[in-house]
């Protein structure tokens, strides 16, 4: 953070979860459809908590900002998996085992006018 006085720096965890999992034919329960939400997101805390902007994202925990969006399906979850991985914006792709089906992606912390361009297809999750 800057000492010039600045607003410090809104950090968003963005998340993007399968819709498809909650209708049928799959219709999974909500729990479950959380579990999946909550296993993506640690693994990518997890996997980039060296990163300046995670660290400082649990340096403040009750400031802690997350954002669900909804895929329609799997294809489109993995094209933005690609799409992330081409644009070297750091990620988890969740992937539920032993089927292992993925079902959601969990980005690490950003600053959300870094990554907005490539969640703005993707509506919030209800």
């Amino acid at each position: 953070m800057a000492s010039s006085g600045a607003e410090p720096q809104i950090l968003v965890q963005y998340l993007v979860l399968r819709k498809d999992l909650s209708q049928a034919p799959f219709s999974w329960p909500a729990g479950a459809l959380v579990a999946q939400a909550c296993h993506a997101a640690t693994a990518a805390l997890h996997l980039h908590r060296d990163h300046p902007h995670t660290s400082a994202y649990l340096g403040d925990l009750g400031r802690m900002r997350k954002v669900v969006l909804e895929a329609p399906d799997e294809t489109t979850l993995k094209e933005l998996a690609e799409t992330l991985q081409q644009k070297n914006i750091d990620h988890m792709l969740w992937l539920e085992q032993p089927e292992n089906i993925a079902t959601c992606i969990a980005l690490r912390p950003y600053p959300k006018e870094e990554v907005n361009q490539y969640l703005k297809k993707f509506r919030l999750f209800k």
